[in-house]
């Protein structure tokens, strides 16, 4: 069993950065990829960016291509999304997952585990 823990979120002003970080603390896979997605509420889970670990290739959802960047630290096991030029549509629930195989997925339905989540809330 694949356990996720998520850290970071919070409140911003827009206009403001934040990072989310995601360690697997407990199991793993031989090649996977980590994603964040996220849900605001009445709305469905959007794509917002993934990375593969065995080559760090990665892609961004078209809301937030330009403004976020996402990074592995393969020694912690942990995977950090810089969100840069916030928005107030950027309000949601942001969730980390994790996938085996090296194929970078944009839906949620092919990841495997996910985190509990972390809410980011943009003022405006």
């Amino acid at each position: 069993q694949v356990q996720l823990v998520e850290s970071g979120g919070g409140l911003v002003q827009a206009g403001g950065s934040l990072r989310l970080s995601c360690t697997v603390s407990r199991g793993t896979f031989n090649t996977y990829v980590m994603a964040w997605f996220r849900q605001a509420p009445g709305k469905e889970r959007e794509f917002v960016a993934a990375i593969s670990w065995i080559d760090a290739n990665s892609k961004y959802g078209d809301s937030v291509k330009g403004r976020c960047t996402i990074s592995r630290d393969n020694a912690q096991n942990t995977d950090t999304l810089q969100m840069n030029s916030l928005k107030p549509e950027d309000t949601a629930v942001y969730y980390c997952a994790i996938k085996s195989g090296m194929e970078i997925a944009t839906t949620s339905r092919r990841y495997e585990y996910w985190g509990q989540g972390t809410q980011v809330t943009v003022s405006s």
